[in-house]
């Protein structure tokens, strides 16, 4: 029996090890037993019942390093594609080449979506095929490409990223070019949020799901939305500008972030976050870029 597949054993005790690289997957998945301290995930207390078990196996299978374990060992059947809600998915799987950014599944009748990518495997191409496969990639900035086109080729996908970003995907053969919104399918609408990167991109699905790369998040520290202050490498007064721009033309129900907690609430009052978001940025000092003070 693999050792993903092992039953647990009496007296077995999770832990993380110092391979952690800091980068909220586990503390997503499993809020209750992973906490932050000293720059790295820890556990706060071992499980209390199989729900927490089943969430610590998921961090453990979502870990880009695989710093989780259980009695020395792996463990956790596979739980990804992991549902959210309707057909929409996450991935799990991170890789440390993205710093563990999430990245989503969607069904779609004309053809499934990936928003960003997993890393790299065959077994997780598998798990794919058995959906029907990935008919279309879409990329929300240059720093979430690294797996996009090996995933690309083994499904002859097409591959959407914003011009300001091409040279970090340059297979691509969807670009997406200035700052309006464009319809890339059925439902589908690319809005450019340049920020972050130059080439950031939100993509709204059906006028309910928003995925929003590194642009927004939900901050579980200050519940509410909030961005990534420190690591804005574009310009963080075209970034206040693009969220304007996404507040005016587009309603959404969930926010679903490459880093950070994922949100839903009643579009309106998201709507009257983000308006707060730009509101409070517009109002504090901008802040020096350094990845290290990345706030959750």
């Amino acid at each position: 029996m693999p050792a993903s597949e092992q039953p647990h054993k009496a007296g077995e005790l999770w832990e993380i090890d110092d391979t952690c690289i800091d980068c909220d997957v586990a503390r997503q998945l499993a809020p209750g037993t992973v906490v932050r301290s000293a720059g790295r995930s820890v556990l706060a207390r071992q499980p209390a019942g199989p729900q927490e078990h089943r969430a610590l196996e998921q961090a453990a299978v979502a870990c880009p390093v695989q710093s989780i374990r259980l009695g020395g060992r792996r463990v956790g059947t596979d739980p990804f594609p992991l549902r959210l809600d309707g057909e929409v998915h996450l991935c799990g799987h991170t890789s440390a080449r993205t710093f563990g950014a999430n990245a989503y599944l969607v069904g779609r009748p004309e053809g499934n979506l990936l928003v960003d990518t997993p890393r790299w495997s065959s077994a997780v191409a598998d798990a794919y095929e058995r959906g029907g496969g990935i008919a279309h990639i879409l990329l929300t900035h240059r720093d979430h490409t690294a797996h996009a086109e090996r995933f690309a080729r083994h499904f002859g996908a097409r591959v959407w990223i914003h011009e300001g970003d091409l040279d970090a995907a340059p297979y691509a053969d969807g670009v997406l070019r200035g700052t309006s919104p464009v319809e890339v399918l059925p439902g589908v609408v690319a809005h450019p949020v340049p920020g972050h990167t130059r080439g950031s991109t939100v993509y709204v699905v059906d006028e309910r799901y928003c995925f929003t790369g590194d642009t927004l998040y939900w901050s579980r520290a200050a519940q509410d939305l909030d961005v990534f202050e420190t690591v804005v490498w574009h310009s963080r007064p075209e970034l206040i500008a693009s969220l304007l721009r996404l507040a005016r033309r587009a309603r959404f129900g969930w926010v679903l972030p490459g880093h950070g907690d994922r949100c839903h609430l009643p579009a309106d009052e998201l709507h009257e976050r983000l308006l707060g978001l730009v509101a409070r940025m517009r109002a504090r000092a901008p802040r020096q870029v350094d990845i290290t003070e990345v706030a959750w």
